[in-house]
């Protein structure tokens, strides 16, 4: 299995780049704003990786951050979604808008791909919604980038905040972590921070994925 890849960019096309590793070009298929992230030819590129093995093909994904590795094997465990059409999703939504999306079962952002039909785009948020929140705490925590020391930066999509108060015990990496995700799905800080709050007095002090998972319960629109 091929996790990740590091070196130079030898071109890069409308859905993939050519990638030259000590001599051997691999082919990465990559969303189209990872793509416009890159250097020119001839620049230092890392990603992460997936390997689609197929019977008669082998196609390798690439993503800059471990949480977006995750959320593209999260999108293609849904039948009907392939590797290609979970690029598209993230293509078109941005990893943050995927979250955003899948949270709050917003399957018509997600619909919004290309190739997404509106039963599949019911699908995948009716199946993955009670499996966001652990993408979503796995990305707040800080997700490793994948980069070289001469590579082009790419942010990750959720870039740890810091919590708007100073916590003590062990909860306090849960609830920065719920606070970081909140706000990379559009929430206010003070309105993440009064659901964070509320969930902890009805006695969410537990992981950051449950956490988050009762602030989206709690902040959803009502009626």
């Amino acid at each position: 299995m091929i996790g990740k890849i590091t070196g130079r960019l030898d071109y890069k096309a409308e859905d993939h780049a050519l990638i030259d590793v000590q001599g051997v070009g691999y082919i990465v298929y990559c969303a189209k704003p990872t793509l416009a992230m890159m250097p020119a030819a001839g620049g230092v590129v890392a990603l992460y990786t997936d390997l689609l093995v197929r019977e008669d093909n082998l196609q390798l994904f690439g993503f800059p951050t471990l949480a977006e590795k995750e959320w593209h094997r999260l999108l293609t465990s849904v039948q009907g979604v392939g590797a290609k059409a979970a690029l598209s999703i993230a293509g078109t939504l941005g990893v943050d808008g995927v979250a955003r999306a899948i949270s709050l079962g917003d399957a018509t952002a997600v619909k919004a791909a290309v190739g997404v039909g509106p039963k599949l785009a019911q699908r995948v948020v009716s199946e993955l919604k009670d499996k966001a929140p652990a993408i979503m705490a796995m990305g707040a925590a800080g997700a490793a980038q994948a980069v070289a020391d001469d590579a082009v930066v790419i942010e990750p999509s959720f870039a740890a905040a810091k919590p708007v108060a100073a916590v003590d015990g062990g909860g306090a990496a849960a609830r920065a972590d719920a606070l970081s995700a909140l706000v990379n799905l559009g929430y206010g800080q003070g309105e993440a921070a009064g659901a964070i709050a509320e969930a902890m007095a009805e006695g969410g002090d537990g992981d950051a994925q449950t956490l988050i998972r009762t602030c989206l319960r709690l902040l959803a629109p009502k009626g």
